[in-house]
């Protein structure tokens, strides 16, 4: 199972993204990270349709895409790690997370997503995101593997 991560923005700079890194590191799948970035002064309404396209260019055709918005399935880290197993089980050859900008994903970007998830009600900075998703990744990777990391929360 490979992982892929579209996410709006450039993350090198940011402050998160040493910790983004660090849980990457420690993930035993293959994981890339595709950055856009919809640049310009607009209104949110035009960023996100920008976005959309953008992120529709480096969308693949198989696999399957899940969506982190705030309106989303709140999951425990238990459910996602099981969620994460059944689609290897299921051979699904890459699963493809995307991370909206500022703005959020548009709604044709959710409506063409096969899951929408939310890691709470809560909006969240969209490079925070990518951190708490590379947690709940590595995370699941340690419920699998029986590992300690999980259970000494």
């Amino acid at each position: 199972m490979r992982i892929r991560i579209i996410a709006v923005g450039r993350g090198k700079r940011d402050p998160t993204a040493p910790l983004f890194e660090r849980y990457v590191e420690r993930l035993p799948w293959p994981i890339e990270v595709k950055e856009v970035e919809a640049r310009g002064r607009s209104n949110a309404g035009e960023r996100r349709d920008r976005e959309r396209r953008l992120i529709g260019d480096v969308w693949p055709d198989e696999g399957l895409a899940v969506a982190l918005d705030r309106r989303g399935e709140s999951l425990t880290s238990e459910n996602f790690a099981a969620r994460l197993r059944d689609w290897r089980n299921r051979a699904i050859p890459e699963i493809v997370f995307l991370i909206g900008g500022a703005d959020g994903l548009g709604d044709a970007v959710l409506k063409r997503a096969d899951v929408v998830v939310s890691f709470g009600a809560m909006t969240w900075p969209h490079m925070l995101a990518r951190v708490m998703l590379a947690e709940q990744l590595y995370r699941a990777s340690t419920i699998h593997s029986g590992h300690p990391y999980h259970r000494s929360r």
